[in-house]
């Protein structure tokens, strides 16, 4: 039989993994992956997380006893703060919205971690994920969004290939949540009824602002109109994103949405209104390219995701004028698209791939 490494959270998702691949009869061992302490020190300063990592350790090492499998203990703080934090702050210091989620899946849970797995004998890997992976008859794997729409976290294995997806498994894919909590009862498992974990990976919920402020500070500029009326001070515009309302400091009982960041002079732009015409775009240009399943032949239709938990939207898709470009048209204009995010693609429920929406059109 098998032998599967689970990745093992804390969190009752990845426990109730841990106990479906014993039930199908694999050998199970269990990974804790510590990918950051309860201080990161930066340029800044420090930043204290809210919570320890130590809480999600126990409850693993907990689960791992009561289910009567080995847990390790795998430090990957080092590749996490070089493949996620810097990329973070890359991208939010060119203005830029990014997804810590996505990279954290893309270089940390399906490389370092998938890598480390198999080096150490595990014939595939298992997380905690609503999705479901198939293999089709010509052998190829497909990764479908997870049975409970409202848990689905396909948007943020957007980047696995066919290398990724061969080696992983998502047992809980075909579950609904409550189906994942009433059997963590039904087994008397100690997280049981442990809250869902919420904010960056593996880092938690935190004030995104003041983790932003610790790792590059503060740089003053001017909120503009469109016709270039100064109306405000901001501390940072990468501390706005694109559709930002709350937070500009902005008052007079006019509302006013950020439609434009300008990095070059440090100018973050404003358009007064309830809906600006200025916060939709109709296509995007698209790089950073990743393929479920190759060749992909454009131009296609399909269905799109351009953030986490918003609907699936009518897309157009063809080749940019580079080969690594995919342009992407909006079926019907779409509002606060940003720069830096992740367009997910679909046909029906399967994953076709995803790109990073780079710039405007």
């Amino acid at each position: 039989m098998q032998t599967i490494f689970v990745g093992m959270s804390g969190g009752v998702d990845s426990s109730v993994t841990a106990h479906l691949l014993l039930q199908q009869g694999y050998t199970v061992i269990g990974v804790f992956m510590k990918n950051w302490s309860g201080r990161l020190d930066t340029k800044q300063g420090t930043f204290d997380f809210p919570c320890s990592s130590q809480a999600d350790f126990e409850s693993a090492r907990q689960t791992a006893g009561h289910l009567g499998i080995p847990l390790y203990t795998f430090d990957f703080e080092a590749e996490y703060r070089q493949r996620v934090i810097e990329y973070f702050v890359s991208e939010i210091e060119r203005g830029r919205t990014p997804n810590p989620d996505i990279m954290c899946n893309k270089e940390i849970k399906f490389k370092v971690f998938l890598d480390k797995c198999l080096s150490l004998g595990a014939d595939k890997i298992a997380t905690g994920h609503y999705a479901r992976v198939f293999k089709t008859d010509d052998g190829a794997y497909l990764l479908n969004k997870g049975r409970d729409e409202t848990k689905d976290q396909s948007y943020f294995l957007a980047t696995l290939g066919q290398e990724q997806l061969s080696k992983t498994l998502f047992p809980i894919g075909e579950l609904q949540k409550s189906e994942v909590r009433k059997i963590a009862q039904e087994i008397h498992l100690p997280n049981a009824n442990r809250p869902d974990s919420q904010g960056i990976c593996f880092v938690g919920e935190i004030d995104v602002n003041q983790f932003i402020k610790a790792l590059v500070g503060e740089n003053p500029g001017d909120i503009i109109t469109q016709d270039g009326q100064v109306i405000g001070q901001h501390r940072g515009i990468y501390f706005h994103t694109i559709g930002q309302r709350k937070g500009l400091g902005i008052g007079g009982g006019i509302p006013y949405f950020v439609v434009e960041k300008r990095l070059e002079t440090n100018q973050l732009v404003v358009a007064k209104g309830i809906n600006p015409l200025d916060l939709y775009q109709n296509s995007v240009l698209l790089n950073q390219l990743t393929w479920s399943n190759t060749p992909v032949t454009l131009p296609m239709d399909v269905s799109a995701k351009i953030r986490y938990r918003s609907s699936d939207i009518a897309v157009y898709l063809e080749q940019g004028k580079k080969l690594d470009e995919v342009v992407a048209h909006f079926k019907e204009p779409q509002r606060a698209v940003a720069e830096g995010q992740f367009m997910v693609f679909y046909h029906d429920d399967t994953l076709l791939g995803c790109g990073v929406m780079n710039r405007y059109v």
